[in-house]
């Protein structure tokens, strides 16, 4: 099953983002724009994925980087991008929509500090890595202004940026944390 779904997860990535924005006006309709700016970093997040991973190029890229051991696994890609992105961000609409859109910064988070990343590698390396432009194009000017528009929205609090902050930042974390000590195991020939 999980050869099946790593072959297919970027092309279900690409329909479902596709999906996602064609619901945006029947969304508009009752929804405040704080609100679907939180919903969007949804579709936004499937795009991205969509550069990043179409033909394993993320994985060989971080891999590459560890000096070609299998430090990134297609295992752990599934994990990062289904749990990690699309739940994370499922999880943060609906804490938005039953406890307050303050409640939805994750995922707002969670594409600018991988924007960031992107663009801060792309940067120190003077080279392209894969997932620049959507990160360019697409997160950091969507991902700017709903992070404006949700704190421009009443009862949104410090405690809420905090919380959203934080899980994104750790969420980056543990992927470079294992990662990191995947690769110096297997450079060890430790398993």
């Amino acid at each position: 099953m999980n050869s099946w779904l790593y072959r297919h997860w970027v092309a279900a990535a690409l329909i479902t983002g596709i999906f996602l924005l064609v619901l945006l006006p029947a969304l508009a309709q009752s929804w405040s724009v704080a609100l679907l700016l939180v919903y969007l970093q949804l579709p936004i997040y499937l795009f991205h994925q969509v550069e990043e991973h179409t033909g394993d190029r993320f994985r060989v890229h971080v891999n590459l980087m560890f000096g070609g051991v299998e430090a990134l696994t297609p295992e752990a890609v599934l994990v990062i991008n289904i749990p990690g992105v699309w739940g994370v961000g499922m999880l943060a609409l609906y804490a938005a929509l039953f406890f307050g859109v303050g409640w939805g910064l994750t995922p707002i988070y969670l594409v600018l500090v991988n924007a960031l990343i992107h663009l801060a590698a792309g940067v120190a390396k003077r080279e392209y890595n894969p997932g620049l432009w959507t990160a360019l194009v697409l997160f950091l000017p969507i991902g700017a202004f709903a992070l404006w528009s949700v704190n421009s929205t009443p009862g949104v609090s410090t405690l809420q940026n905090m919380v959203g902050l934080a899980i994104a930042i750790l969420i980056h974390v543990a992927i470079v944390v294992h990662t990191a000590s995947r690769a110096r195991k297997l450079a060890a020939g430790v398993r």
